[in-house]
């Protein structure tokens, strides 16, 4: 007799090779019935990630159908979508990669006790993350608060070889109905601004594979003198296929370490900041209000403002301080932000405008094609002040200083900011077709006027955490 399916729920994991559920399942024989769920907590992301997520389910479906294969679509609650799949297919069970935030672990917890109720496979798999968050623990027990030792206990722990993509998956005998992708209507929240923000995107397992080639064979060796340099192509721009999962961090892992053993001399501080992520990730596991409070309980009673005017104008990059201004529009137009342009507004938001840095953390979920949400929330209480830092209230980036250094002949600002140009290059032209019509922006307006002086933000700010302190 045929084995009856396996349904693999594929959710920000979109790719065949180095994936644990998949190369499990396929170990046991079973016909694949690789399936997407459009549920709440999908549906609850921001327009770019969302919109950016049915790109990647797109890539896959087309992958899977090279393969002879297919990808099954439903939209529903996963509990209901997930039962009814498995009662109209007989299926044996269910496989699907870990998930670890907040939002959504409830849901899995959902499917996995609906389904051994009745005597089913549910199983996760690891996949995420490098290391699963309560396998790096102190010597006391406890989970690490700060990055340094976080890093200095992993970075000689073995990881696990990567696994090759299955070169075959058994079909079932009949494929279920699925829905038609362009039914979900997923760039519906974009407007106009999908046709801007697709031609800067790179979707799909092979184009992150080439791209972590890329970086590896040319860009690794100088990556620590030349990341922050914000108009330079030096860093690898992994995090917007990390997010849906497009590739592995045992992947990238791996090619890092091979790059610093060949010699590569910024290759270690590329493996760091990829458990940068692995930190983020642990501290929400351990510590999930991290994604909606403060981190640091002591900050629940500072005084930060609400969202307002000078907010409003920050996120429309309309501040009057170039090298933030260039950075939003950067995030508006490409869906990505350089890392450093994302703490330098963060920290002009936060303590030059003493705004409540869930504002910007909630603008970014909007706006980012790489938007994840423990990296998110840990940035900005990083920068903030509220999170996983030392020493962190007297840290006020000056935005001038910060172009100075790090953006010296003004390419990134001129890039991004039309008004400064009398010819704007097409990124900065872009901005304008891609902001909505509402805002009523035009580039041959006069370029804004400062919202405050920086001098005036940083006292105003320094006076302020001092009066928290008092």
């Amino acid at each position: 007799m045929a084995k009856t399916p396996i349904i693999i729920w594929f959710r920000r994991d979109f790719r065949l090779a180095d994936h644990p559920a998949l190369h499990e399942a396929v170990a046991l024989g079973h016909p694949i019935l690789p399936l997407v769920v459009l549920d709440p907590e999908t549906q609850a992301m921001g327009a770019a990630a969302l919109w950016r997520w049915g790109l990647a389910v797109e890539a896959f479906a087309a992958s899977l159908q090279a393969m002879g294969s297919r990808l099954i679509l439903r939209r529903g609650t996963a509990v209901e979508v997930i039962a009814a799949l498995v009662a109209e297919t007989g299926a044996a069970g269910v496989l699907w990669s870990r998930s670890y935030d907040p939002a959504t672990t409830p849901r899995d917890a959902a499917v996995k006790a609906m389904l051994r109720a009745q005597g089913l496979l549910a199983r996760s798999r690891p996949g995420f993350l490098l290391f699963e968050p309560n396998a790096v623990m102190t010597g006391a027990g406890g989970f690490y608060r700060v990055y340094t030792p976080f890093w200095n206990a992993v970075r000689g722990l073995p990881v696990e070889a990567s696994l090759p993509a299955p070169e075959v998956l058994v079909a079932p005998k009949a494929w279920p109905a699925s829905d038609d992708l362009a039914t979900w209507n997923l760039g519906a929240a974009m407007r106009r601004g999908a046709g801007v923000v697709r031609s800067y995107q790179m979707v799909g397992e092979a184009a992150a594979m080439n791209r972590l080639a890329g970086f590896i064979q040319g860009k690794a060796g100088a990556y620590k003198l030349r990341r922050d340099f914000l108009a330079e192509d030096a860093t690898s721009g992994l995090s917007e296929n990390l997010t849906y999962g497009e590739i592995s961090p045992r992947q990238i892992w791996h090619a890092g370490q091979r790059a610093l053993h060949e010699g590569a001399a910024g290759a270690e501080h590329f493996l760091k900041e990829l458990v940068w992520r692995e930190f983020a990730w642990a501290l929400m596991h351990h510590t999930p209000h991290i994604a909606h409070a403060n981190w640091r309980p002591e900050w629940e009673g500072f005084d930060w403002r609400g969202d307002n005017p000078d907010a409003e104008a920050w996120r429309r990059g309309q501040t009057g301080e170039p090298v933030v201004d260039a950075a939003m529009r950067q995030m508006f137009v490409t869906g990505t932000m350089h890392n450093r342009a994302r703490m330098i507004v963060a920290s002009y938001l936060t303590k030059h405008l003493l705004t409540d840095w869930r504002v910007g953390q909630t603008w970014f979920a909007q706006c980012l094609t790489d938007w994840d949400p423990a990296a998110n929330a840990m940035g900005w209480q990083w920068v903030a002040g509220s999170g996983p830092d030392a020493a962190p209230y007297f840290r006020v980036f000056n935005p001038a200083t910060q172009a100075q250094n790090f953006d010296p002949d003004q390419t990134y600002r001129h890039l991004y900011v039309a008004e400064l140009s009398a010819h704007p290059p097409k990124p900065a032209l872009d901005f304008f077709a891609a902001a909505p019509l509402s805002w009523r922006l035009d580039p041959k307006r006069p370029y804004p006027n400062p919202l405050i002086s920086l001098e005036d933000g940083r006292a105003r700010a320094l006076a302020a955490y001092a009066q928290r302190n008092a």
